[in-house]
């Protein structure tokens, strides 16, 4: 096991913006890198180890005591291991299904032309701003039942939980915390609304859900509504951004899928593979283990890098090739596991429809000339996407 603790230290855009040989030299230092008693994690990098910690739930749990994000109780479903984790995926699966997200297709799209209809003639917008962070704000809004016309509110609670906006521990501590309740206010609200008169929409089913014979608490509605009002104003924003940034400063991948729409749906995949948004997912230990050889001692904090999984020399052909037409691509961008990503149906349907229609409206882009993108830390946004054509 080695210790790599500088790459605990403030990182240059230029890392952010291309992290992969960080990650490379993350896989090179061993199996498991101690970050050293500061950080108080252990990063795993290799694409099989990191399979193998996703994998072993019963040892790396997903548990509450992993992550503390503004939450006062488990997080349904990421926050509860199995056994007991079945039963609310039972219930939630059908949901994200594939043909249930089918049906969501046309409305997506119709909010995408409207988005992109108000920028198109400009000749110039913050993408990030304009289109990446509306789009899936919208459809995820009108999904679990919250006013739209908040959007703008409920995305500054977002990014309190997930970027606050202060350095240190103590600060960051408390913002999240006070941010958590925020949140946990505006989902009470919408919850006894729908008490009193059911709607068409994600609360109202919940509601009436039934868990291994059960129906569902006020707490795990609120629960499972605090994860989804996370997960689905960030991720599909992120992706975006990562997406639409590369493409601006690749013309002739971006050309390709102009002139070959159908393409889009295996570039989104391998975009997935070398972007990866969400660069990591942290567990921790329910007993002293071991991995590759390296030891682990129990109720210790493990991230499992999935961005340096995805980039692994060792487990994909032409790791730092990114290719459109590669013909396996087994990229876990998405987690894996039992806690694989709930909404990746729904992420991948957004993504499609997204840089469809914006590749059709808007086939030639760039960045801004004197922009230096600004990739934020952990879940990996663009803020000052800056697109000219």
């Amino acid at each position: 096991m080695s210790d790599l603790s500088m790459m605990g230290g403030e990182t240059d855009l230029e890392a952010l913006a291309h992290p992969q040989a960080l990650f490379k030299m993350l896989r090179d230092a061993g199996p498991v890198v101690d970050m050293g008693p500061d950080m108080g994690m252990m990063l795993v990098g290799g694409d099989a180890e990191v399979r193998y910690v996703l994998q072993h739930p019963e040892i790396f749990s997903s548990g509450v005591d992993a992550v503390v994000i503004g939450q006062v109780r488990p997080l349904i479903p990421l926050q509860i291991d199995p056994p007991h984790h079945k039963n609310f995926r039972r219930l939630l699966d059908p949901i994200f299904a594939p043909k249930q997200v089918a049906l969501l297709e046309d409305n997506t799209r119709t909010i995408v032309r409207n988005l992109i209809g108000s920028v198109a003639a400009e000749g110039h917008c913050n993408f990030h701003s304009l289109v990446a962070e509306p789009l899936p704000t919208t459809v995820f809004l009108k999904l679990l039942g919250l006013p739209i016309s908040r959007a703008k509110e409920f995305i500054a609670l977002k990014d309190g939980i997930i970027r606050p906006p202060v350095k240190t521990t103590e600060e960051r501590e408390a913002a999240v915390k006070e941010t958590g309740q925020k949140i946990y206010a505006v989902l009470q609200e919408a919850i006894d609304e729908r008490v009193a008169e059911r709607q068409d929409d994600f609360l109202s089913m919940f509601l009436d859900a039934e868990v291994d014979g059960h129906r569902l608490t006020t707490d795990d509605v609120l629960d499972i509504g605090y994860l989804f009002f996370l997960a689905g104003l960030d991720t599909v924003t992120a992706s975006l951004d990562c997406m639409v940034s590369y493409l601006a400063r690749h013309s002739e991948q971006r050309q390709r899928l102009v002139e070959v729409p159908s393409l889009i749906q295996h570039a989104i995949e391998e975009m997935l593979r070398w972007e990866s948004p969400v660069q990591g997912v942290v567990r921790i230990t329910t007993e002293a283990t071991e991995i590759a050889g390296c030891p682990i001692p129990a109720n210790q904090v493990v991230t499992a890098m999935l961005h340096s999984a995805n980039t692994d020399e060792r487990a994909w052909t032409d790791a730092d090739t990114i290719d459109f037409d590669r013909a396996e691509n087994r990229h876990i961008a998405f987690g894996g596991g039992a806690h694989r990503c709930l909404g990746s149906h729904l992420a991948r349907m957004e993504l499609r429809v997204a840089l469809e229609e914006w590749h059709q409206a808007v086939p030639s882009y760039s960045i801004a000339d004197g922009v230096e993108l600004h990739y934020s830390q952990g879940l990996r946004s663009v803020d000052n996407l800056e697109l000219v054509w």
